[in-house]
């Protein structure tokens, strides 16, 4: 599926974080991380009665959030800086043979939307070989997804060619665990310094948060 994202220049001599932007642009590693972790509970509770998949469904809760949240939609492009309208995700998929997909999957405006979608690219993706690259998957208005469903996690790094410019946000989430009576989901999050900082990302957790418990 091609989904066009509009997207517009960001006017770096009044933009509030243009000095912050100018110096950690130049890193060789301008990326921080985080590992937290959100309460999973209702929304693991309400899949089961609803029939709906669990992981899709904080999946896109997950994008809800990061398409409320202006700092997770802006991507270096050169020496610009663009915020685009709609992000969606770029996903990994294992396929039988332990060997994994890459996938999109647009964000849409409802669940059921998002579903339909994902289960079409999903089956597509299982019976592909290779890694399964495309202009879709290679495009800047994603946030790269990866889950490790077989343990939680209390940090995690990824995989990073320094030679290639790189702005899009990595999220990786574990394998769902008991605390407390609660199930806790572990979520990392590895972001570039320019275009954000931990109040940002903090901001982006507590709308995920609340999105989960509706």
């Amino acid at each position: 599926m091609s989904v066009k994202s509009k997207k517009t220049s960001v006017d770096l001599t009044s933009w509030n974080r243009s000095e912050h932007f100018h110096f950690f642009k130049g890193f060789d590693e301008p990326f921080f991380g985080i590992t937290t972790h959100v309460d999973c509970t209702s929304a693991y509770q309400r899949s089961k009665t609803e029939g709906f998949s669990f992981y899709l469904y904080y999946l896109y809760q997950s994008l809800r959030a990061i398409n409320e949240s202006i700092p997770f939609r802006y991507r270096m492009e050169g020496e610009e800086v663009w915020l685009y309208e709609r992000i969606h995700a770029s996903t990994t998929l294992l396929r039988e043979d332990k060997t994994f997909a890459f996938t999109f999957v647009p964000y849409t405006d409802t669940f059921e939307e998002f579903v339909e979608a994902a289960r079409a690219e999903f089956d597509d993706a299982k019976n592909s070989i290779g890694l399964r690259m495309s202009e879709n998957t290679n495009r800047a208005d994603v946030i790269h997804y990866s889950s490790i469903p077989w343990f939680p996690f209390t940090a995690i790094s990824h995989a990073r060619d320094f030679k290639c410019q790189d702005s899009i946000p990595k999220f990786t989430f574990g394998k769902f665990y008991e605390e407390g009576g609660n199930k806790k989901l572990p979520v990392s999050l590895h972001v570039h310094h320019g275009l954000m900082d931990g109040f940002h990302v903090g901001q982006f957790l507590e709308l995920f948060q609340q999105f989960l418990l509706d």
